[in-house]
């Protein structure tokens, strides 16, 4: 027999012996929408995996309320505020990322930033990214007693990914992005292409969380116009005996063509609020 009819032969019986698939089951490849959902799962399953190994932090600063198990009027206020916020965010009023200002320094919009962050993260739905946008004072890392030697400018100056200078803080599924070093020109900065691209990446890239970006103040600083065209809306904070009506008016002026969500009184004293830090409030802005 030659060489060819022995192959011919071989084949023959491979064919034989191999097990055809049932014509009653053929193979078909899952529809795109189910292999998303599958990866996505499992995107879900090791984002929780990865929350769920940090350890939580001792928080000792008295302000941090939502954190330290605080059940005063303070804390309560806060998560009004972070119902506030989820309704909007459901109504489509704004797109989940948000920044929070004021119109001078000292009004507490660091600490709103904070305890709102906390709040939302605290729920098992909601997964928060808090961004140290305040480059000129950053001090969200250190009321958390936390460090980190990069973040947000060193993303934007030496194009480090976002997702490398994450800090997962052990509260529920919160992660901050930290100031970063010190930069000579804040506002050429935020300015700057690479920046807005870089909020608008942040923005895309987790449209499942809540962003919620802390800034410098208004009236001094010019950062928080760049900021507020790349947020879906803005959080105003003021302080009860500390800002001045012609500056609080000023400073909402500056905010006419942006999504202003809503007003933050914060230390406002009441009587019935029997609080040590003060009663915190929200007021919707139409």
């Amino acid at each position: 027999m030659s060489r060819i009819e022995k192959a011919i032969e071989m084949a023959a019986k491979k064919r034989q012996v191999a097990v055809p698939a049932p014509p009653d089951e053929p193979f078909v490849a899952a529809p795109v929408a189910e292999q998303e959902a599958a990866r996505e799962q499992g995107h879900y399953e090791t984002r929780h995996e990865v929350f769920a190994s940090v350890p939580p932090p001792v928080i000792r600063n008295p302000f941090l309320v939502t954190a330290t198990g605080e059940t005063g009027p303070a804390s309560e206020q806060y998560r009004k505020l972070k119902s506030s916020i989820v309704k909007l965010a459901q109504l489509g009023r704004f797109d989940k990322s948000l920044m929070v200002t004021s119109a001078i320094g000292g009004e507490g919009k660091t600490l709103t930033s904070i305890n709102l962050a906390i709040t939302l993260a605290q729920e098992f739905d909601h997964t928060v990214l808090l961004v140290e946008a305040d480059i000129r004072r950053p001090t969200i890392m250190k009321y958390m007693e936390m460090e980190s030697h990069v973040g947000l400018t060193d993303c934007v100056l030496d194009g480090i990914d976002v997702g490398e200078v994450l800090v997962k803080t052990g509260i529920g599924k919160l992660s901050i992005l930290p100031a970063g070093r010190m930069v000579p020109n804040p506002v050429e900065l935020f300015s700057s292409n690479r920046m807005q691209n870089l909020l608008l990446e942040i923005k895309n890239r987790y449209p499942d969380r809540y962003v919620i970006v802390d800034t410098t103040p208004l009236l001094p600083f010019a950062e928080p116009q760049f900021i507020a065209g790349a947020v879906g809306g803005v959080l105003f904070v003021v302080r009860e005996g500390y800002t001045s009506t012609d500056k609080a008016v000023k400073a909402l002026g500056l905010l006419k063509n942006h999504n202003l969500l809503g007003v933050v009184c914060n230390g406002v004293s009441q009587v019935h609020s029997g609080g040590k830090y003060g009663y915190y409030g929200y007021y919707g802005y139409k």
